[in-house]
């Protein structure tokens, strides 16, 4: 007759069986996400504007001494005026790029005569040859679209936010409702940490984005690179893109100046400056910003950029550290899940490590 099995035992299978059931939560999860990316990533983006929103309505208050009334619309109107001024900047510097065009397109025969010369071909093909063999209206209809489906999330993004807004007044009384008594402190530690977290990365990104921008402006405006604006622009958003975005907007001014400036040593020269820059701010300046504020581990940083790229795109790729952040925040808060949230930061303890109650 088979003995009963022993403690340890029980508690092994019991722990391997909790650990299966959380891979398929995880996957199943994450399933549910990628299935619902169309209506969930505006809400997203409505939410992390929600966020910023809030913050800069709070440091408004506490930094200035507009009336109570007016702070509220002022951080509104604040950061539609700064999106404003960012879709003014984009769609002037296109078009002018658009416009000179015509000289890009002789300049690039140019190159491409030479290439091919030092190639040994005969007969080298144009831009115009290239660019028919390309099948540009198939491309053109795939850019409608996307156009059209940035155009239709921003209008989903705007109703969201004004909803969120009109929603806050009664949030209190909810948050009474959906938690026991005693819960709901607990309920607004986390909402707080995930808020903290939230503005901790803008805050970083922003100064190392503008530290970053402004550098590769003074070395595009000393080789004398045009639409210097725009570039750094570019350079700047794409610093919200962790490991990778500034990496990639650098690229973008080099091919122009490859194409624009007479000397090819001029472009490289912006190219290796730009990058310098971009390492100093990365591994010199961020890291320490870093430690003080947004405790998160830098492969993870890493994986949560191609996870939340894969869930929700180009979206989920500028709001990886801040969805991670938020993870990281609510599996802190409970005993069953405190590991995953060790596991994530920096140090392996989540928000300075706080006595938490399970």
């Amino acid at each position: 007759m088979a003995s009963d099995p022993s403690p340890r035992n029980v508690s092994n299978a019991l722990g391997g069986l909790g650990l299966g059931v959380a891979v398929i939560a995880v996957i199943l999860t994450a399933f549910a996400l990628w299935a619902l990316r169309h209506v969930l990533t505006p809400l997203i983006l409505a939410m992390f504007l929600f966020l910023v929103i809030g913050g800069l309505e709070r440091s408004l208050r506490t930094r200035t001494r507009l009336p109570a009334r007016a702070v509220l619309p002022a951080a509104m109107i604040g950061v539609v005026t700064l999106f404003g001024l960012a879709l003014w900047l984009i769609a002037d510097n296109g078009a002018h790029i658009v416009a000179e065009s015509g000289g890009y397109t002789a300049k690039l025969d140019a190159m491409l005569k030479v290439a091919a010369g030092r190639a040994g071909l005969q007969a080298a093909p144009t831009i115009d040859q290239l660019f028919h063999q390309l099948n540009p209206e198939h491309y053109i209809a795939a850019v409608a679209s996307a156009v059209g489906d940035v155009a239709e999330k921003a209008v989903l993004v705007l109703i969201y936010l004004g909803f969120l807004f009109a929603s806050r007044a009664g949030f209190g009384r909810k948050l009474d409702e959906m938690f026991e008594a005693g819960r709901q402190a607990e309920a607004l530690v986390v909402m707080a940490r995930i808020q903290n977290g939230v503005e901790g990365y803008i805050f970083l990104q922003t100064v190392v984005g503008l530290l970053v921008a402004a550098g590769s402006a003074l070395i595009m405006w000393i080789m004398g690179l045009s639409h210097v604006m725009f570039w750094a622009f570019l350079i700047f958003l794409g610093n919200y893109i962790p490991v990778i975005g500034v990496a990639i907007a650098v690229l973008i001014p080099t091919v122009f100046g490859l194409i624009e400036l007479d000397a090819i040593w001029k472009a490289l020269a912006i190219f290796i400056a730009m990058e310098v820059v971009h390492f100093v701010a990365a591994h010199v300046i961020l890291p320490r910003m870093q430690g003080e504020r947004l405790n998160m581990d830098p492969l993870v940083v890493l994986l949560s950029l191609a996870f939340w790229g894969v869930i929700f795109g180009v979206a989920g790729a500028f709001l990886s550290t801040p969805l991670t952040v938020m993870v990281m925040a609510v599996c802190a808060e409970f005993r069953a899940t405190r590991p995953i949230a060790a596991l994530l930061s920096a140090d392996g303890r989540p928000f300075d490590g706080e006595k938490r109650k399970a």
